[in-house]
């Protein structure tokens, strides 16, 4: 296992640039997804039609169950899978953008995912509207050499397409859902369905090859729907469907009640996670109550919750107040491109203090790669870009925090340094800058870091592992940041031992 971020700087991929043999593996014409671009803005619009007009996704979503059902699905929508009481499983949040930071990510999952049972996808699995097309360079070649099941959560690009494509690729349908009744003119519904995204005519004629590339029976699975939950060992892992909005509608939110009542201990996958950027977002269910409700209920045994959608790694021990502790990780670094970390302000959510928190990328790497990056783009380098050592310098001063690994020489943060950071949206404690910093944050978290793609390592994306005994189970965060020496021995960024009895 080699260092990792938190050991020294080389260990987060700085300073080398011998690039992994990733790039043997992604297509010569892979896409490069600008978010800046107008197009992709354009197609990926539903989410948007949905929020000022109304969300149709609980409606479709009740259709494709119908349809499921119909096909002999089993009713509570469980799989059960047949293994020992000690087994181990991949988390794989927000992957299919296709290009080399995906592929980058592959290697090293092959190597510590390659005893594992099965893996799953959280959120996003295809970008940037879910077509079924995209599945080829973005879903079947890169994890081809995965000899084991996939399990897959729609994110909100997966619903761009109304869930056409995840699943005829997760769900074998065959195609999509025929067309609902046309809404009453001159009403919202009527001018969202004008303007509404749909696959394109044609879309998915080249599936049937692309499915070759995992064709062998272990490799093989067929899910219920969106949503599910899978038997395994001793516990059950539940995954829901969070659609374009993050929210659950009342059919799920009925499910979801039901299937926690098992008495065997719990793991959630959502698309939207419950903790994020030191904000909670418990994610609301159509009638009342919340996702966070349910899982915080002893009854329900729940010991994590594990959310895409965010693109990087971050984790919340909360300790309840019956003196349990709920880990809550956002687990979406996966391929797409990296969401700032230096915008999360010093920790301090329901209990959970900087001493507990951890995240990945660093926030000091996270605001080195922006400043490059940012640099880069406004050719104004000699101001923007900071070393790892200045970036981490100045997040310790507006955090007020130590550092994170073993400083080199002091560094002295200048008036350039904190300019910088507060342009680029860098976090403060929460008794500084109250009245700036959220708007700020907020902008640059959806405006800046879509544009963060980039094609230089370090990547900085990762993966879970997760080990199950009866016992306990072990969660590790394992880095890919696109260099030659993480790929080799995939660095462990996080790791905590969770009780289940």
């Amino acid at each position: 296992m080699s260092e990792s971020s938190r050991d020294t700087a080389e260990g987060a991929g700085w300073g080398v640039s011998e690039r992994g043999e990733y790039m043997r593996l992604v297509p010569r014409q892979a896409e490069k997804i600008s978010w800046l671009d107008p197009r992709h803005l354009w197609a990926a619009r539903n989410g948007v039609l949905a929020s000022w007009l109304g969300d149709p996704t609980g409606e479709v979503r009740s259709r494709w169950a119908a349809r499921r059902a119909a096909a002999g699905a089993p009713a509570d929508r469980v799989i059960r899978r047949d293994g020992p009481d000690r087994f181990s499983f991949l988390v794989i949040g927000d992957t299919g953008e296709g290009g080399e930071p995906q592929y980058a990510v592959v290697p090293g999952l092959l190597k510590e995912g390659r005893d594992t049972a099965f893996a799953v996808l959280a959120s996003d699995v295809i970008y940037p509207v879910g077509g079924a097309d995209d599945y080829g360079p973005k879903f079947f070649r890169p994890y081809q050499d995965y000899q084991a099941p996939v399990y897959a959560i729609p994110g909100n690009h997966d619903w761009y397409e109304d869930l056409a494509g995840f699943m005829r690729v997760f769900c074998d349908e065959t195609g999509p859902l025929p067309p609902a009744p046309a809404p009453r003119p001159l009403t919202r519904a009527w001018l969202r369905s004008l303007l509404w995204h749909r696959p394109r005519p044609g879309d998915g004629e080249r599936l049937d090859e692309a499915r070759k590339l995992r064709s062998s029976p272990a490799q093989q699975a067929v899910q219920p729907g969106p949503y599910w939950a899978v038997d395994a060992g001793p516990i059950r892992i539940v995954g829901i469907d969070t659609g374009l909005l993050g929210t659950l509608d009342a059919e799920q939110g009925a499910w979801l009640r039901e299937v926690s009542r098992d008495p065997r201990p719990k793991i959630l996958v959502t698309g939207s996670p419950l903790y994020v950027d030191g904000e909670h977002h418990p994610c609301p269910i159509e009638g009342g109550g919340t996702v966070d409700d349910i899982v915080r209920d002893p009854a329900h045994r729940y010991v994590a919750s594990i959310g895409g959608d965010i693109h990087n790694y971050q984790r919340y021990p909360v300790r309840l107040d019956d003196g349990r502790t709920l880990q809550y990780v956002v687990a979406g670094g996966g391929g797409a491109f990296t969401h700032a970390t230096h915008t999360i302000p010093r920790v301090d959510v329901a209990g959970v203090t900087e001493a507990d928190f951890r995240c990945y990328p660093l926030r000091g790497d996270s605001l080195a790669f922006y400043s490059g990056l940012y640099g880069r783009r406004t050719r104004l380098r000699r101001f923007f870009s900071l070393t790892e050592a200045e970036a981490a310098a100045v997040i310790a001063e507006r955090l007020g925090i130590g550092p994170t690994r073993a400083p080199g020489a002091p560094v002295r943060v200048t008036r350039r340094m904190r300019l910088v950071a507060g342009l680029l949206g860098t976090g403060r404690r929460p008794d500084r800058g109250k009245r700036f910093r959220l708007p700020v944050r907020k902008a640059y978290q959806s405006l800046f870091s879509p544009g963060s793609a980039t094609y230089s390592p370090p990547f900085f994306k990762s993966f879970l592992r997760i080990d199950v005994t009866p016992q306990a189970l072990r969660l590790r965060c394992f880095a890919a940041t696109g260099q030659r020496a993480q790929e080799v021995a995939p660095p462990v960024e996080d790791e905590v031992t969770v009780p289940l009895t």
